[in-house]
Parts: structure tokens; sequence; C-alpha cells
């Protein structure tokens, strides 16, 4: 048992906050009260934070290819190694939630972070697992819930350079920076916004203190480290201590971090885990069952029962088990971020290695990491009952995990005519034999499978003809000063594509407020295949469109943020008549229109298929 060592002094979180103040108000001056961080630009009217389209960005594209990751939680935390006993000889467990969960008084956690020494932190190990397990990019928890950052910031003392055992020369994201750009691997950061140790969280008064030491923390890691994407964590509201954060807290956060970095990914826990937050969504410990309507996704799920290190927790998943939760995953578009959890001393357990690399040979066997890294949800045809089929260009990758008996066939449902001009079993020189058959086509392999997990038949299919792509510029576009689109307008203008995030104190135009406005778009839209598509529209307050005269899609309740769709029959190379008109009432304010089809993956309707009027 561990004994407390018990200072007579003032504990570590009053003493940076008293440190802390003086130091800022000799530089600085009083804090502001409610302001927003200095460095965070100040928008007005006209301002429009849509930068792009996720689903097709250059911004996006390593992240959309690359599919798995590596998360890593790891803090003070990890010393308890997920027991903690009481003064009273009980023992409650629990990870990284233990200091909150287990009611560890501040000064004994903060004993016990004095004493973390992850000396065996080994960041090429780390990399290396990770390269062998096939992964492409890592997140580590620079500051979990407990507040405790895991690089020497100088926003305070509660970090693991001032406050631990370990040597102070050390700079462990510093390490896996180096190590990960050495592999090709990109690094991200996790980051939490809820702070259980920073007094000035919790209370709306001193919260802009908090904010901007919280502002300066995230600037130090792109500065210092220049991650690939931050995953925000803590955006809920909560108590004990109380958690406040807001949609206009994320807004203005978003803001801040894409004038420090573009280029930077974010996920959608930055604001309040919503569609219109971040660049993709960030379902937890489970896997959608159908690719996610208007936002990318990444699925994090842990390799047994906890996201920190727990001694006691030997549930762990087997190989089987977490490769077919990639390909599942894979095959409705999104990504599989799975966790590991170092020890006290920064070891990874050994059951992990050992999981991960059998993901890797399963991956690198016979080039079945095709059916991952690249593809997506495939539209032409429905996920069976077999197994997972995910879509790379002209070729279906049909990841089998049950495996017909001899002369029996595998039934795959067509959702759009195509033709299946090859196939073969990767890994195998058998002959697959390929029969239309009712609404789509039988494959009959003429042996037997060649791995337990799954295997992977590739299918190189021949999609209808397509027309060319359009020349379109856009769709006309009205905005009005009122929701009731009456008088003139006060913009007429051509918008290249419906794709708008105008939030909280953004407008079309800065001569149209933030509140009450309405927009109006009128033109045409001409699809490149004949298939019925779904229009998705992403919307803040109240949304209508219009297909050829036919309202298809009519969310006029006054709504926060949300998807609505509507399935049109559409014909390649015709411009059919589209109108749309939105209203922003008070509140935020976002318009996207998102077309998908059995030969169109998921994105905004693109320029060049809109026309005018």
């Amino acid at each position: 048992m561990r004994t407390s060592r018990r200072r007579a002094v003032i504990p570590l979180r009053a003493l940076s906050l008293l440190l802390g103040m003086v130091l800022a108000t000799i530089l600085n001056g009083p804090p502001a009260a409610t302001a927003a961080p200095a460095t965070a630009r100040q928008p007005g009217p006209g301002t429009d934070y849509a930068t792009d389209d996720p689903f097709t960005s250059a911004r996006t594209a390593w992240w959309r290819q690359d599919r798995f990751g590596m998360f890593i939680h790891f803090g003070a935390y990890s010393q308890l190694e997920g027991e903690y006993r009481r003064a009273d000889g009980t023992v409650c467990r629990d990870a990284e939630w233990i200091k909150r969960n287990c009611q560890i008084p501040v000064d004994e956690y903060e004993d016990a972070a004095q004493d973390f020494n992850p000396a065996s932190f080994d960041a090429e190990a780390i990399v290396k697992a990770a390269k062998d397990a096939g992964q492409r990019y890592i997140v580590i928890t620079s500051k979990h819930h407990d507040g405790y950052a895991m690089w020497p910031t100088k926003q305070n003392g509660w970090n693991l350079r001032d406050h631990s055992s370990f040597d102070q020369r050390r700079d462990i994201l510093a390490e896996l920076k180096s190590a990960a750009d050495a592999a090709g691997i990109k690094l991200g950061f996790y980051y939490s916004i809820w702070d259980w140790h920073d007094p000035d969280f919790a209370d709306p008064a001193t919260f802009p203190r908090y904010e901007k030491r919280m502002y300066a923390q995230l600037k130090e890691l792109v500065d210092n480290y220049h991650p690939a994407l931050l995953w925000f964590d803590g955006e809920w509201d909560a108590d004990d201590p109380t958690n406040r954060w807001s949609a206009q807290d994320g807004e203005r956060l978003q803001t801040y971090l894409h004038g420090l970095d573009p280029d930077l990914i974010t996920n959608n826990r930055v604001g309040k885990r919503r569609v219109v937050d971040g660049d993709y969504g960030t379902p937890e410990q489970e896997i959608p069952d159908a690719p996610v309507d208007g936002q990318l996704w990444e699925s994090c799920m842990t390799l047994n029962g906890h996201w920190g290190f727990a001694a006691y927790d030997q549930d762990w998943k087997s190989p089987t088990t977490l490769t077919r939760n990639l390909l599942d995953i894979a095959s409705r578009g999104g990504n599989y971020l799975l966790n590991v959890g170092p020890d006290r001393l920064g070891r990874v357990p050994q059951p992990s290695v050992d999981r991960l690399r059998e993901i890797g040979s399963w991956l690198r066997t016979s080039g079945q990491g095709r059916a991952v890294y690249g593809a997506g949800a495939t539209g032409l045809v429905d996920e069976p009952s077999w197994g997972a089929v995910s879509r790379s260009g002209n070729r279906l990758y049909a990841s089998v995990t049950s495996w017909p008996a001899a002369g029996q066939p595998l039934h795959l449902t067509a959702k759009a005519p195509f033709t299946v001009t090859g196939a073969r079993v990767l890994g195998s020189g058998q002959r697959v034999g390929v029969a239309k058959a009712g609404d789509g086509f039988d494959l009959t392999p003429a042996g037997g499978p060649v791995g337990d997990i799954a295997s992977v038949i590739e299918l190189t299919v021949e999609p209808a003809p397509a027309a060319p792509q359009g020349r379109g510029q856009g769709l006309r576009e009205e905005v009005f000063a009122n929701e009731t689109f009456t008088g003139p307008p006060a913009v007429t203008r051509t918008d290249p594509t419906v794709n708008h995030t105008w939030r909280f104190s953004g407008s079309p135009a800065a001569d149209v407020p933030a509140d009450h406005f309405g927009v109006r778009w009128t033109g045409y839209l001409q699809p490149r295949h004949s298939e019925t598509y779904t229009l998705s529209a992403v919307s803040d307050d109240t949304a209508r469109v219009w297909i050829d005269g036919r309202l298809v899609i009519d969310a006029t309740t006054p709504h926060g943020p949300q998807v609505d769709k509507a399935t049109v029959a559409l014909r390649a190379g015709h411009r059919h008549a589209i109108r749309i008109e939105y209203t922003e009432q008070t509140g935020e304010a976002h318009m996207k229109l998102l077309w998908s089809s059995p030969g169109v993956p998921q994105q905004i309707v693109p320029r060049a298929q809109l026309y005018t009027p």
C-alpha cells in the first residue's frame, strides 16, 4: 500500500492559482470578467465559418484514407493503476475517472501525481506497436479531466514536468512526435475542456480566466508539436465541478484554432457533440449500423473495459472481434480509434501489443488492408449478413466472416445497376463464380476460407456510365433581412455551394444581422448518374427543399441543428429545378445541402453540378 505524503504547505492548485493570478496581473493587468481570449478573432455579421467540405476536402484526405488509429489514455491517474485504497482500508476501482468517482481528496491525488514517474515510456516502441497494427495515426491524452498536463506547459505547475518524479529533461509529447514523424504516422492530441482541478473552471465569474489559460495551452500544443488533429472531450453538461461549456464557447474555440492552423482537424466535442460541430462525429464504444448522415465519423473503443490502465481488468477483446470491428466501421465510411492504456511506468500492456500485432498481420496478408485503407461505404450494394463490403474506386471488397458451405453462394443485393468484370479471393487462387440472381449477384467460391478472421473477395465492378462532369457555377442566392422573404432581397448573387455555418455571430452578408434573416436559392441540379439520390439538409432553424416543383424536405418547425433527408430519383445530365428556402430566427444559423447515391459518396452538392436559372 502506498503511504501518502501529506505536506504542510498550500495545496498545489491553490498555490498555482495564486502565483498565476499574481503573474497575470503583473504582465497583463486584471483579467477580463466576460471577454473571450484576446487572441480569438472577433467575427461579426457577414462571417461564415464553413471552410470546406470535410467529405471531400484535401485537408481531411489523410484522415479519410487512413481509417485506423491508436488512442492512448495516459496521465496522472495511471499512477494508481486502477485502485485507490481509502483510509478505512476499503478499495475503490476505476481508471482515468478515479479521482472523481472514488472521491479522492485533492491533496492525496496531488501526492499520487508527485510520485508519477513513467521512466519506461518508450515513444519508439509505442509507434512501432501502432505501425505493426496497421494504425496510421495516434491520438494521446495531453490533458484529461483531472487537468494534469502531459507536457511542460507554462500555464500552471500541474503538469508532468513540474509535478511528478519524472525526468524534467524529458518531454513525452515531443518524443512521441519525433518517433511518429520518423515512422510516417500522424499525431494528434486529446484535450479535455472539463477540468476538475482548476478552481476557475466552475464559476462563471472566473471561467474567463480558465478559458484564457486553456487557449494558451492549446496554442502551446499547436505551436510546439504541430498536431494533425485535436480530439476534444468533456463538453457535456455536468456537475462536480459544474460544466457550463456552451455552443457559443465552441464557436469561439473553433474559430481560434483554425486561426492557428487552417489545416487542423477537430472532432465534434470541440462544441456540443452535434452534427454541425467540428469535422467529424465521435460515437463511443459503439459502431453505427449505417453511414452517418451529414458528418464524417470515428468510433473510439477500448481493447478491454477501460481507457486508462486498470491492473485488474484482463477482459481483453479477441483479435477476431477487433479486426471485424474495423471491417464493419470501414464499410460504413468510418474510422476506428482503438485505445491502449500504458501502466504507471509508461509501458503498454503486452496483451494490447499482442492483439494489435494480430490485427496488423491480417491487414498485411495478401493485401487484405485494401478493404480498409482508402475504402468506404459501397453505395452499390446492401450490407450482407455474412460480412462487410467496402468500396475503393471500382473495387468492392467483400470481407466474408461466415464462409458458405461448399457450392453455396453468397448473395449481394444491388442498389443500382453495375457489372462485375472480375472476382478473386485475396490470398487464394480459387475461382469465384459470379451470377446475376434476383435483386443482385450470387458469388460462389470454389474453395474454403483463407483465414479464421475474414476472407476477402475482391470484385472488379463497372458501374453504369456517368454523364460528363457539369460546368455549373452555383445557384442564385437571394438574402432577405427578414424571415418572411418579403420586400426586395438585401443581397442577390451566385452561391457556389449550399455549405454555410454562420453560427451565432455570423450572417450571409455584412449588412444582414445575425438573427432574423432568410435565404432562398434557386436554379438547377444536374446529376451525373441516373439513380435514387438521398438529399440531406443540415439546418438550424428551418429549411425547405423543392425538386422539380415538388416539396421533398419540409422542416419548417424551428429546430436546433439537425439533418432532414429525402430520396429523389434523378436523371443523369438532366437539369432538375431546385429551390431551397432557409430561415434563421434566433441563435445559431446553419444550412448545408449534401447528396449521396449508389454512384456518389456523401458530399456537399458540388458547384459543377449546380446552375443558375
